[in-house]
């Protein structure tokens, strides 16, 4: 059962889907996963529905959102702050406080690309949340550009950007917009991967919020609750050393799994190892108690 949802943040609405899974009888309770989609993608994109599928058939309520500027959601187009993004978690995790079938003790946060460096932090914040899953995210903004623009060059010319739209936005009072390509550069091969209507461009104000966001400084705050990183072995989109920078600044329980044969967008695995993992580790560490 698919519906449409609505809720603030910040005043903002957002949009979600809240999926209920079948077999769920009058007044019974479940754990909730809220699935975070990646760099202005959106809720209905590949990788979100995926991982609600994956979900859904475990037997978990599964709320997928647009974060503010993306999708349905209201706030400024493509004007995407990365503590915004948290406090819609945030958000997210008190709207889903007052749903019946939400056993609200038990809400896990499953995010991909932007949504795993922004799940991370936002389960560090808020002890509601009782799990959280980062996959292909990034701890650190810095290190994730540098490697993303590897030569001198290149990081010379994405500073270079970033610094005409702090002048830019000082002149004119208005954002700079940036080729969303120019702040993160994806394979060619693989562009067709980010659904139909994704954000295209980006106010320079994005890049720098993502320059700024560290998770790696709060990650250790999870524990005692469990936490997964999932990332592949050779990711051409988030540099696979991000996945170490967690894993090595997140508390004990954590779990890593490095995955080869899959890129970014990891659910499109077509041999299913993603899911295995996935699958197991929520059973161990989240599980559904019918």
């Amino acid at each position: 059962m698919q519906e449409r949802v609505t809720f603030k943040s910040d005043g903002i609405d957002l949009v979600g889907v809240l999926h209920t899974p079948r077999g769920l009888k009058p007044k019974e309770k479940r754990p909730c996963v809220v699935v975070l989609h990646g760099f202005g993608t959106n809720k209905d994109g590949a990788t979100p529905m995926e991982a609600t599928k994956i979900l859904e058939k475990m037997g978990y309520v599964v709320l997928r959102f647009d974060v503010r500027g993306c999708g349905e959601s209201g706030g400024d187009p493509a004007f995407i702050l990365c503590m915004d993004q948290v406090r819609d978690i945030q958000s997210a995790v008190t709207y889903l406080q007052g749903v019946k079938q939400v056993d609200n003790k038990r809400i896990c946060v499953l995010g991909h690309s932007f949504g795993g460096a922004t799940a991370p932090y936002a389960t560090a914040l808020d002890k509601r949340i009782a799990a959280c899953v980062s996959v292909a995210g990034w701890g650190d903004g810095v290190a994730k550009f540098r490697e993303q623009h590897p030569s001198p060059a290149q990081w010379k010319r994405f500073l270079g950007k970033l610094e005409q739209g702090r002048r830019h936005r000082q002149k004119t009072g208005k954002s700079l917009m940036i080729p969303r390509f120019d702040i993160v550069p994806i394979p060619k091969h693989m562009r067709h991967l980010l659904v139909g209507n994704s954000i295209m461009e980006f106010p320079a104000e994005t890049a720098m919020s993502m320059m700024d966001f560290r998770a790696n400084d709060v990650v250790g705050l999870i524990a005692p609750r469990p936490y997964l990183i999932l990332h592949p072995a050779d990711d051409t989109v988030t540099p696979t050393s991000q996945a170490l920078g967690l894993f090595a600044n997140a508390k004990q329980p954590v779990d890593m799994h490095l995955v080869s044969g899959v890129d970014h967008f990891m659910f499109s695995d077509d041999d299913g190892v993603v899911r295995k993992i996935l699958e197991a580790w929520l059973a161990k560490h989240f599980p559904v108690k019918k």
